[in-house]
């Protein structure tokens, strides 16, 4: 790849990420009262209509293809105010307290949350977990027959981290899910799950 090339495409990846950061920061200011109303919504989607770009990122694209859903109807009721109160919460890990590390964004988490086979199956773990360190997660996998690994086209699931230290937009942990989005929407039959899940499922 030629050095122009590779310049190019940092300095795409670079606005990207800038453009994810003003995303998260307008998600948060909505969310801060508790409240989305209507014309925050539209201004939303406005956004990342403008954006455009933005929505070649899986996540972005998601959350992109609720706003426009449950603006189809140009009205903004209760019931979709309180959904999207709850994606956006989603999208920046906005449901924390202060002092405490930010929780995993759940926007692409698997909804109904499937019921986990262990043996044979391949795991992929990304972020902070609260079930301890990531030998101590691997280590439970291995016990119950399943394969700690890489995240690649014939991992069975991936499972996100209660915690995590930095936003997702800028760090592998983001990536991987990003990567799995896109796998999921490919067709690739990959399960993205969160800790939680992943825990209750080990004491079945």
């Amino acid at each position: 790849m030629s050095e122009t090339r590779l310049h190019r495409l940092f300095n795409r990846a670079r606005l990207d990420d800038r453009q994810i950061n003003e995303l998260i920061g307008l998600a948060h200011g909505i969310i801060a009262d508790g409240i989305v109303n209507q014309a925050e919504a539209e201004y939303l989607f406005k956004w990342i209509v403008a954006n455009a770009t933005l929505t070649d990122n899986p996540v972005v694209r998601l959350l992109y293809e609720r706003v426009d859903r449950i603006l189809a109807d140009g009205i903004l009721d209760s019931e979709e105010a309180a959904d999207l109160l709850d994606d956006l919460s989603r999208f920046c890990a906005g449901d924390f307290e202060i002092g405490e590390v930010q929780k995993a964004s759940t926007l692409p988490l698997c909804e109904p949350a499937p019921t986990l086979t262990f043996s044979g199956s391949s795991f992929c773990l990304t972020g902070t977990f609260a079930f301890g360190s990531r030998k101590d997660c691997q280590s439970a996998v291995i016990k119950l027959g399943g394969v700690p690994g890489s995240l690649t086209q014939k991992t069975t699931y991936l499972v996100i981290g209660s915690y995590t230290t930095e936003s997702w937009a800028h760090s592998s942990y983001g990536r991987k899910i990003e990567k799995a989005v896109d796998m999921r929407s490919n067709g690739i039959p990959i399960s993205i799950i969160a800790e939680e899940h992943w825990v209750g499922q080990m004491r079945l």
